[in-house]
């Protein structure tokens, strides 16, 4: 029996001490056999990406990830529920759905005890007590917490909308916004309130419903205490107290305190104008 350790337990059931895996090495003080643990050790802090998809190119260190992706591609999705079904190309993914029946939420946040079913919602939940916003765009300096809201945010300045509706032919900048407008086709309403059992298109819809029954207006303004229900409500609020108006037309410079109006003088704008002037994106919250 020896004492070396392995980062992963595969590793540990395989011969390592016939002549194949006989030699070990300390690197950043663990311990890589050489033809397993040291190879991806080796791939991953040099970034080589040996497996190409033939279908896009994009390349991977590892093939268990380029497999992954192929799936992407077929469509396949191994993977179902067995409580309602549902398919998934990925085993982390399957997992990740199952808690949405269970409703079990074991990631809990340190600060105000608000608990998540995913570790990633609780990171991204955990960046609204830090007021932290690393990302910041460097066309027009806006600040995000994640990295993902600013690759959606560059959409709006490149005006490029690759992710189009088969049935409307509405052209979005990401491709949840495609998935939250399809259910404006199918009118399915998947989100149901516990209490009246009114449903909702969207989880946040619902979120915002909740408040019409608990009465709840968390959103407080620190200059005049009034409260709101809905964050856009307290920004809109907000605006009266500094007079700003951040929302202005690129076609005629006028400003807009509230995005609403933005919406309705491009829409009026439009009108006048003809059919042949395109409505120009509002950036969405």
């Amino acid at each position: 029996m020896c004492s070396t350790t392995f980062s992963n337990k595969s590793h540990l059931k395989a011969p390592i001490h016939s002549k194949e895996k006989s030699q070990v090495r300390d690197i950043n003080n663990k311990r890589y056999c050489v033809n397993a643990d040291l190879r991806t050790f080796i791939l991953t802090h040099t970034k080589v990406k040996y497996h190409v998809c033939d279908i896009c190119n994009k390349r991977f260190t590892q093939p268990g990830n380029l497999m992954r992706h192929l799936l992407t591609h077929t469509k396949e999705k191994p993977y179902v529920c067995d409580t309602c079904y549902k398919g998934f190309s990925q085993k982390t993914h399957l997992s990740r759905h199952i808690w949405t029946h269970t409703k079990e939420k074991p990631h809990v946040c340190d600060i105000c005890s608000k608990s998540f079913s995913q570790k990633y919602h609780l990171r991204q939940h955990l960046a609204t007590h830090t007021k932290e916003k690393p990302y910041v765009c460097n066309i027009c300096n806006k600040a995000f917490p994640r990295k993902s809201s600013l690759e959606h945010h560059l959409w709006t300045h490149s005006k490029e909308r690759p992710h189009t509706c088969g049935e409307c032919n509405k052209g979005f900048t990401v491709k949840s916004k495609l998935r939250l407008h399809l259910l404006t086709h199918t009118n399915e309403k998947p989100h149901v309130c516990d209490i009246c059992s009114k449903g909702f298109s969207q989880k946040l819809h619902l979120r915002r419903h909740m408040l019409s029954h608990t009465k709840e207006k968390p959103h407080l303004c620190n200059l005049c205490s009034k409260e709101f229900t809905q964050k856009a409500h307290l920004r809109r609020h907000l605006a009266t107290h500094t007079k700003e108006k951040p929302y202005a037309c690129s076609k005629c410079n006028k400003n807009f305190s509230q995005k609403s109006d933005l919406r309705r003088h491009l829409y009026k704008r439009k009108v006048s104008c003809g059919p042949h002037v395109q409505e120009e994106a509002v950036e969405e919250d």
